[in-house]
C-alpha cells in the first residue's frame, strides 16, 4: 500500500512542476510579475525557474535521478518562496482570492514534504524503518 502511495505522490509532483515549468512560459507575463523587484534578471530567473521545474520533473521520471532531482525541487521550492510572499504581500496586484496566498505558504511546506518521501529525497536523514 505504501509504495501506491508513494508513487501516487510522486506522479501529483510531476505534474505540478510539469504544469508549473510550463505555465513560466506559457504565461511568462503573469509569472514575471510575481518576482520581486529586488531580485534582478526576472525574465531570465522566469526562465530558468520554469526549466528546472521542467527539468526536474522529468528528472523524477527516471529512478537514476530521482533523488537528485527530489532534492533539487526541494531547493527550487524553497527558492521561490520570496515570490510566493511578495505576492501575498501585494495581494491587491492580483485576481487571485487572500485566503489562497495565505493557503499557498503551507502547502509549500506540504509539498516539500511529498517531494522528500515520493522521491526519497531525504532517505539518508530518517531512521531505517521509516525509508
Amino acid at each position: 500500500m505504501e509504495k501506491h502511495l508513494r508513487t501516487a505522490g510522486l506522479g501529483l509532483v510531476i505534474v505540478f512542476f510539469l504544469l508549473g515549468g510550463i505555465a513560466h512560459f506559457a504565461y511568462a507575463a503573469a509569472e514575471i510579475s510575481i518576482i520581486p523587484p529586488y531580485v534582478p534578471f526576472a525574465h531570465e530567473v522566469n526562465t530558468l525557474v520554469g526549466l528546472l521545474e521542467l527539468l526536474g520533473a522529468l528528472g523524477l521520471m527516471i529512478a537514476k535521478f530521482r533523488r537528485a532531482a527530489g532534492v533539487g525541487l526541494i531547493l527550487l521550492t524553497i527558492a521561490v518562496t520570496p515570490a510566493n510572499v511578495f505576492m501575498l504581500q501585494h495581494a491587491e496586484r492580483y485576481d487571485v482570492a487572500g485566503w489562497l496566498l495565505v493557503a499557498r505558504l503551507p502547502l509549500q511546506a506540504v509539498l516539500i514534504l511529498l517531494i522528500a518521501w515520493s522521491s526519497r529525497a531525504m532517505t539518508r536523514l530518517l531512521p531505517p524503518d521509516v525509508r
